[in-house]
């Protein structure tokens, strides 16, 4: 099948696209950066974190996954180590025996507080400084149409 000039992308759409891509990486490595600096865990460690305190009850691995912010392909992992850092605890599921729960220990919810300014000064420096006024809303909607199922 051969592609016709109306198939595809515009030349525009294509660099969207790919400093979409870039952005992404670029940023996302900047504020785990600065976390590092301060002292803190990676990014994957908040973002957990922040979805069993949004959750308000203990979550199977499987649901934090569905949940998170950034790409986390080895949840198990990530979940071993809080837990042996002490911000999560394990538990049995509920609805299932052979399964098991995590819930976000008063030590998590204490790292989420201790966290936050630091990540949320990293999003102004590497984001909100860059764009001029009214354009984060703009973006942010363009980009919400984007993930929209």
């Amino acid at each position: 099948m051969q592609l016709h000039k109306d198939d595809g992308p515009d030349d525009a759409t294509v660099t969207a696209w790919a400093r979409l891509v870039i952005a992404s990486r670029v940023v996302l490595g900047a504020v785990e950066a600065d976390l590092k600096a301060a002292g803190f865990p990676p990014l994957g460690w908040y973002d957990a974190a922040l979805e069993l305190r949004r959750a308000g009850r203990a979550l199977r691995p499987l649901e934090i996954e569905e949940r998170m912010l950034i790409a986390q392909f080895n949840v198990s992992r990530l979940l071993d180590r809080m837990v042996a850092a002490g911000y999560l605890q394990r538990q049995p599921c509920s609805t299932d025996r052979r399964g098991f729960e995590v819930a976000l220990t008063d030590t998590g919810h204490d790292l989420l507080a201790r966290m936050w300014p630091a990540y949320r000064a990293a999003i102004q420096r590497h984001v909100g400084a860059k764009l001029a006024p009214g354009e984060a809303a703009a973006f942010g909607e363009a980009l919400g149409r984007l993930i929209a199922r």
